[in-house]
């Protein structure tokens, strides 16, 4: 078996950046952009006042004496009004600042008829101005390729007058249930039948990686109908994700339906628990040649979301262009005394909570329940025993 190390590596090594397309703004959230971009508008794109007052000179302020109100400034168009000493302009929040002017007093801090200003309180030359170029410069690096497109990020493309943006495209994947015991929700049960539930989950996950070209099938446990369907999913998917199927029993079909249809899993079995039937094979569309991703998860829901985490997220996140394809780690201490007897790194459910992680419920690999009450996994390697206030790493979910 491989280590988990080992066939991460084996899959991310297959895998390349999807070609580049340009999205609308809006339709590019949750995606990763395929270049580096840089501003062409400054932010602010001019001198501008940071809250409603007057537009003066900052030694006027201290010298005691009234100031003329010249003119009034609001947010839009420049009227293009001069400040001279001894002269105020009423400025209004985000409007430019007039020339000659090199400060900014609150209206809080003055006293006025509409003609004449007495200022209450000095300011400091620049006070109160948001300066042209002082949040982002023309020429700077606002994005950086494989970043995530998020909603700020999209609101900052914006600023600079983009309409789109490219990004990678994103893979057509078909989640593929296999079991004669599976039958959909909604549909009443009969004896030995379960609800299909890794279906939805993978489909949710899939989605919150921002893919949305998604479909859910079933398959029942027969060699020819697995070979058939896999054989029509192939000419028009990118990626294929088993759930179930992929030991080694009498009914598991996907290892015997793929070599059957020519295609050698690049790996089988990992040394990790839960999901050691782990698969994962590649092929090509036979129409056009694009790559075709095949990843069997283990049919226990809890091996199929740890694999999925450990093992697809990773590859699909290399597929649409992500810079960072590592999930997010946590530091964390830990409530309970904790322990792996066995001879595989154990991944435990649990939930973060004000910096510490408490183990959630059974562990075993059909607790659906606990999974749902998790938010983080932690690697307990083989034989490792960690204390109740031993610091430990999470993987934030």
């Amino acid at each position: 078996m491989l280590t988990e190390v080992e066939a991460l590596e084996r899959i991310v090594a297959t895998v390349s950046p999807s070609p580049v397309i340009h999205l609308p703004l809006l339709a590019a959230l949750g995606r990763y952009s395929a270049s580096d971009l840089t501003a062409s508008v400054p932010i602010p794109r001019f001198d501008n006042s940071m809250m409603d007052g007057y537009a003066l000179l900052a030694a006027d302020s201290r010298a005691g004496a009234p100031l003329q109100i010249v003119g009034e400034q609001p947010a839009g168009p420049d009227r293009q009004l001069h400040c001279r000493p001894g002269q105020a302009i009423r400025i209004l929040t985000g409007a430019s600042v007039p020339s000659g002017a090199d400060a900014v007093i609150m209206q809080e801090d003055v006293d006025s008829d509409g003609r004449t200003l007495y200022c209450r309180e000095p300011v400091m030359e620049g006070e109160n101005i948001r300066r042209l170029g002082a949040d982002l410069c023309r020429g700077q690096i606002m994005l950086r390729r494989g970043q995530l497109l998020t909603p700020g990020r999209l609101g900052l493309l914006a600023s600079q007058g983009s309409i789109d943006v490219a990004v990678h495209t994103s893979p057509c994947i078909t989640v593929l249930s296999t079991g004669d015991e599976l039958i959909p929700p909604g549909t009443p049960l009969a004896p030995g039948q379960i609800y299909n539930s890794n279906g939805l989950m993978l489909q949710g996950l899939l989605t919150q990686l921002g893919i949305s070209e998604t479909e859910a099938r079933h398959c029942s446990d027969d060699l020819n109908t697995t070979v058939q369907l896999l054989k029509v999913l192939i000419q028009t998917q990118d990626v294929i994700l088993l759930s179930g199927g992929v030991s080694v029993g009498d009914h598991d079909q996907i290892k015997p339906a793929l070599l059957q249809l020519g295609i050698q899993p690049d790996l089988w079995r990992v040394k990790v628990k839960p999901g050691k039937p782990f698969l994962f094979a590649q092929t090509t569309r036979p129409a056009d040649g694009r790559p075709v991703l095949i990843f069997g998860l283990p049919g226990n829901p809890v091996s199929s979301f740890v694999t999925f985490q450990l093992f697809v997220r990773p590859a699909l996140l290399r597929w649409m262009g992500a810079g960072e394809t590592s999930a997010t780690t946590i530091p964390v201490r830990l409530t309970a005394d904790l322990a792996n007897d066995g001879d595989r790194p154990h991944y435990l459910r649990g939930e973060i909570q004000n910096g510490f992680f408490r183990a959630h419920g059974m562990q075993q690999s059909h607790a659906l329940f606990a999974l749902s009450q998790s938010n983080a996994l932690l690697r307990l390697a083989e034989g490792e025993k960690r204390h109740a206030g031993d610091w430990a790493t999470a993987l934030w979910l």
